[in-house]
């Protein structure tokens, strides 16, 4: 990678994805875009909605880029409130990011989820290449990206690669629409309230990653070896499974009277529950050398001193 396109460089992933990799490669060697616009710029940006299959295109070579990585997305709760919406969003924008990958000559990265298994998938240690079967549009749209990438692979030659990540986490982005985002929020409010009302039952396990791993697993696979990729879409990624108690009382060890409350989501519930508890790893680490560094405690050490710094609590 020497010139690189990103796409939904605002939300969850992309707000931190590109000063991860201006800092590798260069500031004026990844260009953001998102559909809405920023005063907060480190290097180029340009306004993109994906949609618009001829602006990907004209944006990517103008730019001369080699790699796109291709980030935006409507998350699993947004996308059932407007399936349709997600439909063409999701599906419409990677069309046109493969497509434009293909005419151009580009790499290309793309993320899928846990989201992409379903009820009947196994849940736990969810094998790499395993039924799924999922029911939610966010799903339907991971499975079909997924095999629309291999597609390109094997049909146009295309470099396609990407991860089903589990749920991030972050001390940047504010939650953005996802089924996992309690993980998120769990903390501001109990730095800010010593409290929390989880919106998903008590006993609900789902993966999760820190965001600096999922960064740095982005990274890797898109250095890696080619020869030595087998999968190359959709590698199974995780770095730990916890249902709600269990992050509650990683925090206790730093704020002791931190209190937790349940108000269940029903929605939001049926999508934790058709995903798996934990998840197989073993051919992200055996073919490129996937290797997560934060465990559930780390994490909430470093989350709960970023933000208090962030929201000036310290």
């Amino acid at each position: 990678m020497e010139r690189i396109m990103i796409t939904g460089a605002l939300g969850q992933i992309g707000s931190e994805l590109v000063g991860k990799m201006r800092s590798i490669y260069g500031n004026d060697n990844v260009l953001a875009t998102d559909i809405r616009q920023t005063a907060d710029q480190s290097g180029p940006f340009e306004i993109l909605d994906v949609t618009d299959a001829q602006r990907m295109h004209d944006l990517a070579k103008d730019f001369g880029a080699d790699t796109m990585v291709h980030m935006a997305a409507l998350l699993s709760a947004t996308a059932e409130e407007k399936p349709l919406l997600a439909w063409n969003l999701n599906m419409g924008g990677l069309v046109n990011a493969l497509e434009a990958s293909r005419e151009l000559g580009m790499q290309f990265f793309t993320p899928s989820s846990i989201g992409a298994f379903g009820p009947s998938t196994p849940k736990n240690n969810t094998p790499q290449d395993t039924l799924q079967r999922p029911t939610t549009m966010y799903g339907v749209n991971k499975v079909a990206g997924e095999l629309l990438c291999d597609y390109y692979h094997t049909k146009f030659g295309v470099d396609t690669r990407g991860v089903r990540f589990p749920g991030l986490i972050s001390n940047v982005a504010q939650p953005g629409g996802g089924t996992t985002d309690y993980a998120v929020d769990i903390y501001y409010k109990a730095i800010e309230q010593g409290s929390y009302t989880s919106y998903i039952a008590e006993g609900t396990y789902m993966d999760m990653m820190y965001m600096p791993d999922a960064l740095q697993a982005i990274v890797d696979l898109m250095e890696a070896d080619p020869a030595k990729l087998i999968h190359r879409n959709a590698f199974n990624v995780t770095a730990m499974s916890f249902e709600p108690e269990q992050i509650a009382a990683s925090i206790r060890k730093h704020i002791p009277d931190f209190k937790m409350s349940y108000a269940v989501d029903p929605a939001r519930q049926e999508i934790a529950d058709s995903w798996p508890d934990s998840i197989d790893a073993s051919a992200a680490k055996s073919e490129w050398g996937f290797k997560a560094s934060y465990d559930l405690d780390a994490m909430t050490f470093d989350m709960l001193e970023k933000l208090k710094k962030k929201l000036q609590l310290v």
